[in-house]
Parts: structure tokens; sequence; C-alpha cells
């Protein structure tokens, strides 16, 4: 697999609630997480006392986050309205050559920023709020 370009890693906003997906505009900065929490069963019969772990169990979960500059009104508005009704759309997160990643999320925090002779820019934070879909690249 050879180097890919940041630019590439998309978040989109379902637009409508019928899976009208646009890119978050204005986004420079974009990140994923995944996580799975585990769930310890060692006990005394153990082998040797090494931990043991039970599969498929744990929660798991994904955020993500992004900053750039206001582009859009169109996709801004609408992360305002999911922010301020405490909606929980679909979102979508293209990984170049290597898959999409879509379900619901929360948008847990939008924060504004400007000086006086530059842009003005947002950082917005997202929590997983449902089971999640990867659909790898074909």
């Amino acid at each position: 697999m050879t180097a890919q370009n940041g630019k590439d890693l998309l978040v989109k906003i379902d637009m409508t609630g019928n899976g009208l997906f646009e890119t978050a505009a204005g986004l420079r900065a974009t990140r994923i997480s995944l996580n799975a929490d585990s769930v310890d069963v060692t006990s005394l019969d153990s082998t040797g006392g090494w931990r043991e772990l039970l599969g498929g169990a744990g929660v798991k979960t994904a955020s993500i986050s992004g900053s750039g500059v206001f582009k859009d009104a169109a996709t801004d508005e609408r992360a305002r309205q999911i922010f301020f009704d405490g909606q929980t759309p679909d979102f979508q997160v293209i990984i170049p050559d290597f898959g999409t990643v879509q379900g619901p999320f929360q948008i847990t925090s939008i924060d504004y920023a400007g000086n006086y002779d530059g842009e003005a820019t947002y950082d917005m934070s997202l929590a997983s709020a449902g089971a999640l879909t990867f659909t790898a690249l074909i």
C-alpha cells in the first residue's frame, strides 16, 4: 500500500435523514478512532496465570474529530442543527484505499474561533451512537 493523501479522509453528513451524504465543508484535518473495551475473565484456573479475555464482549466505540474553516452554509447549518437538537444521524467516514465507516453519531462538541486578521475556524467532535458498518473498498 502506498502513502495516502490526508485530504482524502472525508467526513460526510446525512443532510436529509434519507441517505443524502455531503462532505462536511471546509475541514482541513480529520481523525477517526475505533476502540473496543475488553472483558477480563482471568481466574485462578487460567493457564500459566495469563490474562484471558472474553471474545466478542465489551463496548465498541468510535469517535470522529475534525477542524477547518467555514465554507458551506448548508453543511455548517446541518451540523449546528444536529448539535442543538441532540440528533444522531448517520455519518460516513471515507478512509482512502481502505473503506467506509457508516452509522449514527452524536456531535459532542463544536468550538468556534477566529482572530481579527484571519479566518473563522471550527473544531467538531462526534461520538458513535449505535452500531456502525464497515464497507471495504473493492
